[in-house]
């Protein structure tokens, strides 16, 4: 996944008239304002009610679901192998959101505050918080991307990481 495939999949769902946020590696990127890394794929929070939109959009754009894990997730995939992860939020009225996880008593909570934005080639995207970044990475043994994307925050933000 390049940043100019990260900027056309924005525009696509932007003239649909959805929110998303980047989120994962690219979210992480975009929070340092340089490609750091290179990307497998691009991990999309939207709003839940909102999913017949982006669905729809992504297809006219080529993309099919090739993973279902509902209501925590869920994949879809182009002719190009180009990969994008999304997480549907339903928002409250106070602006934070949550996420449904595999644990139902225990969902991923969004704070109003970590929806914020950052660049990808100069441009302005929305995305998640270096806070929220290092909340999502933690529970699970790091890979070497993690350890690399945990750094670059530390770096960038004096931010603490778990690893």
């Amino acid at each position: 996944m390049t940043a100019d495939d990260v900027l056309s999949i924005l525009a696509v769902l932007r003239n649909a008239d959805v929110g998303v946020w980047i989120g994962g590696g690219w979210g992480i990127d975009a929070l340092v304002g340089d490609q750091t890394r290179e990307h497998r794929d691009l991990d999309l929070m939207h709003r839940r009610n909102q999913e017949p939109a982006v669905v729809a959009a992504l297809a006219a754009a080529g993309f099919v679901e090739t993973l279902d894990w509902r209501p925590v997730r869920f994949v879809v995939t182009d002719p190009l192998g180009r990969e994008i992860d999304l997480h549907p939020l339903t928002f409250s009225t106070d602006g934070s959101a949550v996420q449904a996880s595999h644990e139902p008593d225990h969902p991923f909570v969004y704070p109003a505050s970590c929806f914020v934005t950052g660049t990808i080639q100069g441009t302005t995207v929305p995305c998640l918080s270096p806070e929220q970044q290092v909340y999502f990475h933690q529970g699970y043994e790091p890979a070497d991307h993690d350890r690399h994307d945990m750094a670059r925050l530390r770096q960038a933000f004096g931010i603490a990481t778990h690893f």
